[in-house]
């Protein structure tokens, strides 16, 4: 019995369909989800979600969000999501380094700015782990676990 698995962002639906399992970067550690799990609310990390279907696993980079479960429905609202074949890595790299350069230039006097550029660094480094992490090891047939650091 699959559980049906939806990534959605405002801007569009990322990911639709049956699947086996899903592994999701919660805030308080990663979430495997099986049909039958329990109903659960959280709210998700910058990382990677895994998604498992007759043995074979696509991946996504989000940019954190919620995820709400159900016994046969996981359902994950992230503020950004991609998946890994979607990621253009020089994009995300140079998105990555006007951060940084926004980050050394000092702390804007602004909370939510600085909430914006933090969330603008930590969403290119995970684009950017998930699409090296996930390329390669594709290529090998290899897959290590998503929380592994190569």
């Amino acid at each position: 019995m699959p559980i049906h698995c939806d990534i959605v962002t405002q801007e569009r639906t990322v990911y639709s369909n049956d699947v086996d399992a899903v592994n999701l970067p919660g805030t308080e550690g990663r979430l495997g989800i099986l049909p039958n799990h329990t109903p659960l609310l959280t709210t998700l990390a910058f990382g990677e979600v895994v998604v498992r279907k007759d043995g074979q696993e696509e991946f996504f980079a989000i940019g954190g969000g919620l995820a709400e479960v159900q016994p046969n429905r996981v359902i994950i609202l992230a503020d950004s999501a991609e998946h890994v074949e979607e990621i253009n890595i020089r994009r995300a790299e140079e998105a990555r380094e006007r951060a940084l350069k926004l980050m050394a230039e000092g702390v804007p006097e602004d909370p939510e700015r600085y909430a914006q550029i933090r969330a603008s660094l930590q969403r290119a480094q995970v684009r950017i782990d998930v699409a090296r992490r996930r390329r390669r090891t594709m290529a090998t047939g290899a897959y290590p676990p998503p929380d592994r650091e190569d």
